[in-house]
């Protein structure tokens, strides 16, 4: 993982503008079954490094100037989760936000603009993903001192990570004219959702096409008055939940029938694909959402066979292969090539890699023969 040392100073002139981090980890991570799973999903696990892949995200901009304490939004069940996960990284946070129940990233962000905005109108939020993988964190800090401008002037910040290959499961964000707000900053000319490989292929080749790893920087004001022109029931389902909101030790509990009233929507659907706001921050910074288990031999170290082994695993003659044991009995490969192997207490899971994306069908599966609850 990056380095946490060299933070970039995030300020602006005439006087700095206070930035607050906001963590989303009310996923379920269900493509990486058995190891992620509803009790534990990926966020809280040490899947890349000995950190939790959450304790990561938080030390990305933890202690860096410009930045408060992290505010973040989870499930009420994971609620004690996110706790011990601060407490042991010795962090703290602004706010713990719990929500109800899932309503999607719009509903989950608008609460957590709606308490900034309520403490700061001219504060920045800087939304990240808690469950991603960033190799150069130094390429990330740098991005978002270069959006601050944009996102200072008023705009929807996007950060669009650059491509390597052709891939069909993440959307795309194109990037328009540029900006005259900061170096590398365009207008957003469109969002595309997963295209086809012949698509995929094309934007990796036209250089004007970038992932879209739902990072963005803006206002909280801002935002809460996007959403008030394009889906005003978000955000003022979010307003009411948050003014009603109760305390409970450490957390902050929305009220649950002014949260539930709001829309299940994405905030790319919400805002990001209808405002005239958006622009696009291009970056190269080792990026993965590990939305796999191929993604995530992918990011692991890997012997000289391609072989990316965690925990007590013996592989004997075999290439390309994932092996991870957490909890599980030990397992012993031969001749295996291009596989997953996974051993944990909540099940064992074996296919070639190139399955991984179809890992969801097996947990249905699972669950409709009463294996899983």
């Amino acid at each position: 993982m990056g380095s946490d040392q060299g933070f970039t100073t995030i300020s602006s002139s005439p006087s700095s503008t206070t930035i607050y981090p906001v963590i989303l980890s009310g996923g379920a991570g269900t493509r990486l079954w058995p190891a992620s799973h509803a009790a534990c999903p990926k966020q809280f696990m040490p899947l890349v490094s000995d950190r939790s892949m959450l304790q990561e995200t938080i030390a990305r901009t933890y202690d860096a100037p410009g930045f408060k304490r992290p505010l973040i939004v989870s499930s009420a069940a994971h609620g004690a989760l996110v706790q011990q996960q601060l407490v042991a990284a010795g962090h703290g946070a602004s706010a713990i936000l719990l929500e109800p129940e899932g309503r999607n990233t719009a509903p989950a962000i608008a609460i957590a603009a709606a308490w900034i905005a309520a403490r700061d109108p001219s504060a920045m939020m800087l939304v990240m993903p808690s469950d991603h993988v960033i190799a150069d964190v130094a390429a990330f800090r740098t991005a978002i001192a270069s959006a601050m401008p944009a996102a200072q002037a008023g705009r929807l910040v996007t950060f669009g990570i650059q491509p390597h290959y052709p891939e069909t499961g993440y959307g795309y964000i194109a990037k328009g004219e540029p900006l005259e707000l900061g170096v590398g900053l365009h207008a957003v000319a469109e969002f595309v959702e997963k295209p086809p490989l012949a698509q995929a292929q094309a934007y990796l080749a036209d250089g004007r096409h970038y992932w879209n790893g739902g990072i963005f920087l803006f206002g909280a004001g801002v935002l809460l008055d996007e959403l008030a022109r394009h889906v005003p029931g978000v955000r003022d389902a979010a307003v009411a939940a948050m003014a009603d909101a109760a305390v409970d030790g450490d957390f902050l509990l929305p009220e649950r029938e002014a949260f539930c009233a709001s829309p299940n929507v994405s905030i790319d659907v919400a805002v990001m694909e209808k405002t005239d706001r958006a622009a696009v921050i291009p970056v190269d910074m080792g990026w993965s959402d590990v939305g796999s288990w191929n993604a995530l031999w992918a990011v692991r170290g890997q012997d000289g066979d391609g072989n990316a082994i965690k925990g007590d695993a013996v592989s004997v003659d075999g290439a390309g292969n994932l092996i991870y044991v957490d909890g599980g009995p030990p397992v012993a490969t031969l001749g295996l090539r291009d596989s997953v192997v996974v051993s944990t207490a909540q099940g064992v899971l074996v296919m070639p890699r190139t399955r991984s994306q179809d890992v969801r069908a097996v947990v249905d599966s699972m669950k409709a023969r009463g294996f899983l609850s």
